[in-house]
């Protein structure tokens, strides 16, 4: 992957060169491009997700993508209106004016919700081309004037601007977060984050890495694992090529879900003009603004059956079964609006019936008491008799005490006068009585001691 040391934030876009502008629209505004030939050059994209057959039921109104980037420029083209500048947390001083800001973000951003221009028949056009994108900047380019600064960096200076970045989103009303970033390690912060927005209805999705060719493949036979892709929860995306076989620098491991293209994607970059770009960056945004149509005709789906429908219908490749480096296969964003639909009436059946209903036939099937409640007047019967009994209970119990009382009294006369003679009363020396020996009905002194424990 691009970018600086290892264990640094890098973005995803692929290798050296990956990255060149489309012949037809070599150096030139994106107006001045003629108007079939951006569009003609994105269709095998769009075509293999079958997203012009989703656009029958939605193009994502309603809906505010997160790009947690570089940054994404406002004032181009395709995505004039459709940008809400959001937070810039990287702490460097490049701003947006500045050409090397918000290049990567602005290719991503152009993908997910390109709305093309003059009359929307020029430029890119994005899979969710009515979505908005709320422009969260937490890297900056490789080539942006700060970037040596930013990668000098504490790692958990980093860390804790992504995990900002993707609070930030939350709060700001986004419902899919895209991240085309990588990262080597975990961390608690960036956890913490996802799981909130994750709990908040968000899907959350990310470029799954471009380490395919990198030594731990070669010795291991799998790439190195990427985050924030490979937290639960977040949905990892592998690239293909044209052909629709995996790409050779395409992170294969196990966080892998669903593949999209990742080879020569158009997008239009922050200067206006149109590039085609390689790399698991274009294949997020591409999945990511499938979610987006996903969430724009059924809002109040959780990510879980977001999640289940993208890979329930993803079209396996010629093994038929999931793999490391596709996933489940590539996205169908027509048949996975279709099952979105059929999940979330699935959903709805059975929140209508009432829990009591699975157990014993509900209220209808619990028997008659076996005795008829009583009436005012029987409780108050019940009252006066529970009353009389208590006073009686009462009385019963003082006259036991007093004839306790008197007992004891003739009870220490008696031992007095045995005391006293060495006899019980009644039984004078020569009767043939014998003196109890000590201790006889006289507790010793350890009476009522318990034995010490064995």
């Amino acid at each position: 992957m691009l970018g600086g040391r290892a264990g640094r934030l890098v973005l995803a876009a692929g290798m050296a060169g990956a990255v060149t502008i489309v012949p037809s629209a070599a150096a030139s505004p994106a107006a001045a491009a003629p108007a079939d030939v951006v569009r003609d050059s994105q269709s095998w994209v769009l075509d293999m997700l079958d997203v012009p057959s989703a656009w029958s039921v939605t193009k994502g109104a309603g809906v505010t993508v997160a790009v947690i980037d570089s940054g994404v420029s406002q004032n181009v083209s395709d995505l004039a209106g459709s940008v809400t500048m959001g937070h810039d947390l990287t702490g460097l001083s490049t701003q947006p004016s500045n050409p090397r800001w918000g290049q990567h973000g602005t290719w991503m951003a152009s993908i997910i919700a390109g709305h093309g221009h003059d009359g929307g028949f020029d430029g890119i056009i994005g899979v969710a081309p009515r979505a908005r994108i709320l422009s969260i900047r937490v890297i900056p380019d490789k080539d942006d004037p700060g970037f040596r600064t930013y990668d000098s960096e504490q790692e958990q200076s980093i860390q804790r601007s992504l995990a900002e970045g993707i609070m930030d989103a939350v709060k700001d009303g986004a419902t899919v977060i895209s991240m085309s970033i990588g990262y080597s390690a975990a961390s608690g912060a960036v956890r913490a984050a996802l799981q909130d927005a994750y709990q908040h209805g968000v899907v959350l999705v990310a470029s799954s890495g471009n380490s395919g060719h990198n030594d731990e493949r070669r010795n291991h036979g799998f790439a190195p694992v990427s985050f924030p892709a490979n937290y639960p929860g977040v949905i990892s995306v592998g690239a293909l090529d044209r052909l629709g076989a995996p790409v050779g620098f395409s992170s294969n491991n196990l966080s892998v879900q669903v593949a999209a293209p990742g080879v020569r994607v158009p997008a239009q970059g922050r200067d206006g003009l149109y590039w085609t770009v390689d790399g698991t960056s274009p294949a997020c945004a591409l999945v990511a603004g499938v979610a987006a149509l996903i969430k724009s005709r059924y809002q109040h789906i959780p990510p879980a059956l977001v999640t289940e429908a993208l890979t329930t219908t993803a079209r396996h490749g010629p093994s038929g079964v999931y793999n490391e480096r596709t996933g489940f296969g590539t996205v169908d964003a027509a048949a996975a609006l279709q099952a979105a639909g059929k999940l979330m009436a699935a959903r709805a059946a059975a929140s209508q019936v009432s829990p009591s209903a699975h157990f014993g036939g509900g209220q209808a099937a619990v028997p008659a008491p076996p005795v008829a409640p009583r009436g005012i007047g029987q409780l108050v019967l019940c009252a006066v008799f529970a009353a009389v009994s208590l006073a009686l209970a009462l009385a019963a119990g003082a006259r036991l005490r007093v004839l306790h009382r008197e007992r004891n009294a003739r009870g220490s006369g008696a031992v007095s006068a045995y005391a006293a003679t060495g006899y019980p009363p009644g039984y004078p020396p020569g009767t043939g009585y014998t003196v109890p020996g000590p201790g006889y009905g006289v507790p010793g002194p350890d009476h009522g001691v318990p034995d010490d424990p064995a």
